[in-house]
């Protein structure tokens, strides 16, 4: 819940799973109420968000009572989650999650559309991490289907013209040429978790090096503190500067995540890019 509420997801559905192994309904709304509880607690609408009662393993055995669960959460994913606006008309910007060869065809590269539209044809970039290389899209698929174009909110595998695999990785961009450009040096807001929100226990101090997390992976970077600040506790707010030790596509505005040993120790976003 405290990772759903940094990256900004606005709207959740719960489903509480194994009811059938329950038989005492003063449990189950006890168990409902401390849900509850614990997103109001992340500043979630707890007492208005629907919370469907089910057993999914009853469901995928055809019990028709927990079958009619599962439509309801559907029902209730449907009605209380508004369909996002898609920002269609920004340049077309997708950060790559995964690379594959396609033998006879090319090298693919999957994500999610942040921004714009892709058609077949156009030159697109590939930013970040390596330096940035020109290619052309030469097919859209989208669930085993072949499209003309895919466009914000949509999972696609872009084919992309002589680009070898071992030349694209996670981490990446695709993205409208000149649109976006990679930087390694910026001025960021951070707010630093504290020891219940799962952050770290202990202050850190200038030359900090954990993992920042932006899009769709890790990169090193260090951390150098204000002039005055010795150090930052958990809990605080704090403008701090980052060095990374390899260029990301970046825009002032862009959320990162700052993690260390597979956990998120605080969240951020760009205010000024410097180099």
């Amino acid at each position: 819940i405290l990772l759903a509420r940094q990256v900004g997801v606005p709207y959740i559905v719960v489903f509480l799973n194994k009811v059938d192994m329950v038989d005492d309904e003063e449990l189950l709304e006890l168990v409902e109420m401390e849900v509850r509880e614990l997103l109001t607690e992340y500043s979630f609408p707890g007492d208005d968000i629907p919370i469907i009662k089910g057993s999914a393993l009853g469901a995928l055995n055809g019990e028709a009572q927990w079958e009619d669960r599962i439509m309801e959460l559907m029902d209730s994913v449907d009605s209380y989650i508004p369909t996002p606006e898609r920002p269609v008309d920004q340049a077309f910007l997708m950060p790559i999650e995964d690379v594959f060869t396609i033998t006879g065809r090319g090298t693919v590269v999957t994500g999610r559309v942040e921004r714009g539209i892709v058609k077949v044809g156009e030159e697109v970039e590939i930013v970040g991490i390596k330096p940035t290389a020109k290619t052309t899209v030469t097919g859209v698929e989208m669930f085993r289907k072949l499209l003309d174009s895919g466009q914000a909110g949509d999972n696609i595998g872009a084919l992309l013209r002589g680009t070898k695999k071992e030349e694209v990785e996670r981490g990446q961009v695709l993205a409208k040429p000149g649109s976006v450009s990679p930087h390694t040096s910026f001025k960021s807001e951070v707010y630093v978790l504290t020891k219940d929100e799962g952050g770290r226990h202990t202050p850190f101090f200038t030359g900090y090096k954990p993992q920042f997390y932006f899009r769709t992976t890790d990169i090193t970077g260090e951390v150098n503190l204000p002039e005055g600040v010795e150090m930052v506790m958990p809990g605080d707010n704090i403008e701090m500067s980052v060095e990374l030790i390899h260029p990301i596509a970046m825009e002032e505005g862009l959320r990162f995540a700052i993690r260390e040993g597979g956990r998120t120790v605080a969240s951020g976003v760009v205010a000024t890019i410097v180099k």
